[in-house]
């Protein structure tokens, strides 16, 4: 909160300009305003003293008075042993703040924040799972979608599953069959021992990463630079409760993937085959699945060619007919084959 990083305003939420002074109190007095009021003050964006209002990305809403005060105490606790020059004004702003927020008849906020707060950045998501790892106990439970997991993702948040590791947090991640293959997730797991239990799955949901079962963040959007923080407990329990129920269908990682039954033909073709059934798309499939689509229009043709088919068409009846489409029966024998061999 102390600091600022644009040129036009190197301030902090502790002593605002006048053009942020004026958007700020205009905002709390009415509740919300337009976004573009607030172009011309992006240091009230990165101050967190406006977000987005999560039911009209079009509108910010103020984070209250109160709050902010709270936010200023705990800053200058952390300071103050290396800045007392900075009491005095924070003193200063906390009656400023306290005298505005006595001009309103705003609903009180919890301490920990709102129920619902919209993250615009990746700046301020990591700043907010930084602070929910910090005040973490107990677990983290993730889901974490897309295959294979690159390094880059990995050691960004290294530094935090050290630090829950450090603690005695548990930590649970889910992830798709494709991540097996990653060897950069195999030595995150090596690394962080018994502190991690990974398992997979053919798709995930989105990705969702929930800490002690109180705060959860997800995606806001496709490009995941914007993410909702969630404390409101209905939603989270709702969460968490989405993952056991995927985590009881989850194969460890040290588990082999099930036989499908069929000779020629893996757990990802059945996989794909399944979705093809239901009638998707290859690039909705590769998304799910978490592979590229060029590869599974590699598996697609595989199918093809161990089902005999020469045409979509065709290949659809030779799903239906080998059961591919549903739970995996006995094992069956392809058109023009012998008795499979188990696999």
């Amino acid at each position: 909160m102390a600091g600022h990083g644009t040129d036009g305003h190197p301030h902090g939420a502790d002593r605002l300009c006048d053009a942020g002074d004026r958007v700020y109190s205009r905002a709390v007095r009415r509740g919300r305003l337009p976004r573009r009021d607030a172009e011309r003050v992006p240091c009230l964006l990165e101050l967190a003293l406006l977000h987005p209002d999560p039911d009209d990305m079009d509108w910010l809403v103020p984070t209250a008075p109160q709050e902010v005060m709270t936010r200023l105490l705990r800053g200058m606790y952390d300071e103050v042993s290396a800045s007392q020059r900075r009491v005095g004004s924070a003193v200063t702003a906390f009656e400023w703040y306290a005298g505005l927020g006595r001009q309103v008849h705003a609903p009180p906020v919890a301490a920990e924040g709102p129920a619902i707060r919209v993250l615009d950045g990746l700046a301020r998501i990591q700043a907010a799972m930084d602070e929910a790892t910090q005040a973490c106990t107990t677990e983290v439970l993730t889901v974490q979608p897309g295959g294979i997991r690159r390094e880059a993702e990995l050691s960004e948040g290294l530094h935090r599953a050290t630090a829950l590791r450090g603690r005695g947090v548990r930590m649970r991640d889910l992830y798709t069959h494709v991540a097996r293959h990653g060897h950069g997730l195999l030595s995150y797991l090596e690394l962080m021992g018994d502190a991690v239990e990974a398992r997979t799955l053919d798709e995930v949901i989105e990705r969702l990463i929930l800490f002690d079962r109180t705060v959860a963040f997800i995606p806001a959007n496709s490009e995941r630079t914007m993410a909702l923080e969630l404390r409101h407990p209905g939603l989270v329990e709702y969460l968490g409760t989405v993952f056991e129920r995927l985590w009881r269908l989850a194969l460890p990682l040290t588990a082999p993937l099930p036989d499908t039954g069929i000779e020629g033909i893996s757990h990802r073709e059945q996989s794909i085959a399944a979705l093809l059934a239901e009638g998707h798309q290859d690039a909705v499939i590769a998304e799910r699945l978490g592979i590229s689509v060029r590869t599974c229009r590699a598996h697609i043709a595989r199918l093809s060619e161990t089902l005999g088919a020469a045409s979509r068409t065709q290949l659809g009846v030779r799903i239906a007919q080998t059961g591919l489409d549903g739970p995996r029966g006995p094992s069956v024998t392809l058109p023009g084959r012998g008795s499979p061999n188990g696999r």
